[in-house]
């Protein structure tokens, strides 16, 4: 299993990032299996974000909820996360994987947002 993030980078607070995921080697579609973003901050324990069932029910964390907007393309076998209005805090390797994780995480990609 494949779990290739892509899309982080620098941007000053306020600005706007669009992370994608995409799944290789796996099932994508099941009807117990959501999809998420998590980040893991410098001396941080890996937090969750945002996921997504199979049905595009969303839940997002309360620190990012109305900014980030998760979405998925069964087609594509993606995973997107719009992070708009960001701040310093939200700095992070970024991570995707299911809900209640169950593969070996990737390496993530980095998003830095300076004050």
């Amino acid at each position: 299993v494949q779990l290739q993030a892509s899309g982080g980078g620098l941007v000053q607070a306020g600005g706007s990032l669009r992370l994608s995921c995409v799944v290789s080697g796996t099932t994508f579609r099941s009807e117990n299996m959501g999809w998420g973003w998590y980040r893991q901050a410098p001396g941080r324990q890996r937090e969750f974000v945002a996921g997504i069932t199979d049905n595009t029910i969303t839940d997002y964390a309360d620190s990012v909820k109305g900014r980030f907007i998760i979405s998925r393309d069964n087609a594509k076998k993606t995973v997107a996360l719009q992070m708009n209005s960001l701040k310093p805090e939200d700095t992070a390797v970024y991570y995707c994987n299911t809900v209640s994780p169950l593969y070996a995480w990737g390496q993530g990609t980095q998003v830095t947002v300076s004050s």
